[in-house]
């Protein structure tokens, strides 16, 4: 259905403690919040050169970031890669590299996409079989049910690959060098370091180079610039790291079923459940200070992140 209305709707996320403690009590302290799909056991921050914090930074700490990414996921050689402050900076931004038309983004899924191309004079469809647009967007894996979409066709396709770490096998990484074709990623999910504020667009050269301006000089700091780099170039975290988020996504669910809830799907940094009453759930967690996401177009769904640690007993006892 392609939406006609512009006004542009209040952002839809997890997160938000602030206002969970003012809903249920508590602070911020005695809550554990499970409405993300961020890494619980984030990568750990390297020892970091004094002049990150009080340099600009130079040339050389973003070509070692670029290295470092380019490496990582397998980018290819005629691809152009530009680092910003989160993958929502650039969401928020790719609309404007084109003149506004029509662009499908299949629904349910990450709902600012759609709100920055209304933003931008956008009309938005969510037909997932309308072919007659002039762009298209996919969260690939999908977010919140984890479905994996082939690689768009049209002139202009935003393929957002934030929770493809998990499944590198799945990534459209080799769609990079066709024209029209940009790929996101976000450092903070996988990662677990939210608040280092990294993305990445990797794709057609005459797009990055339009975004750059948008972007501006040293839009990633340097203290980022040297926990990414040091991150990227550490593979066997990254394995060890999937496998254990494999073991914990299994035993969430495990555990949820038990509760009485249905496993739908999702990735191994967050899952989707179907319950009687989404809305009941969330408020029977909530007693017990845990923070999980509902969605507005559901009343069943519910989606959780992983515990870690003490959080397991926490989560357990909660729903029994």
């Amino acid at each position: 259905m392609t939406t006609a209305d512009t006004r542009i709707a209040e952002p839809d996320h997890g997160g938000g403690i602030d206002a969970a403690c003012a809903r249920w009590g508590g602070s911020r302290a005695d809550w554990l919040d499970l409405s993300t799909g961020i890494n619980p056991r984030p990568y750990p921050i390297p020892s970091l050169p004094a002049d990150a914090w009080t340099a600009l930074p130079d040339r050389a700490a973003f070509a070692a970031l670029e290295q470092a990414a380019r490496r990582f996921w397998h980018v290819p050689d005629k691809a152009a890669l530009i680092a910003a402050p989160g993958a929502s900076a650039l969401i928020a931004r790719i609309p404007a590299l084109l003149p506004p038309a029509r662009v499908a983004i299949p629904a349910p899924t990450y709902n600012e996409h759609a709100r920055a191309f209304r933003a931008c004079g956008w009309a938005v469809t969510d037909d997932a079989t309308d072919d007659a647009t002039d762009a298209r967007v996919i969260v690939h894996p999908n977010n919140p049910d984890g479905r994996l979409h082939p690689a768009p066709a049209t002139s202009f396709a935003v393929i957002d690959e934030s929770f493809c770490d998990v499944t590198p096998d799945a990534t459209h990484m080799a769609q990079a060098t066709r024209p029209g074709t940009l790929i996101l990623k976000s450092f903070g999910k996988f990662w677990g370091l939210a608040g280092a504020r990294l993305g990445f667009a990797i794709g057609d050269p005459a797009l990055i180079d339009r975004l750059k301006p948008m972007i501006g000089p040293w839009a990633v700091p340097g203290p980022t610039l040297a926990i990414a780099t040091a991150a990227l170039n550490d593979p066997a975290w990254a394995a060890a790291t999937r496998s254990r988020l494999a073991a914990d996504a299994q035993r969430l669910d495990t555990l949820l079923a038990t509760a009485g809830a249905t496993p739908l799907g999702g990735t191994t940094l967050f899952r989707l459940y179907d319950t009687p009453d989404a809305a009941l759930w969330q408020d029977r967690l909530a007693r017990h200070r845990i923070l999980s996401r509902m969605f507005p177009y559901s009343t069943r769904w519910l989606r959780l992140g992983l515990p870690d640690g003490a959080g397991w007993n926490r989560l357990e006892q909660a729903l029994t």
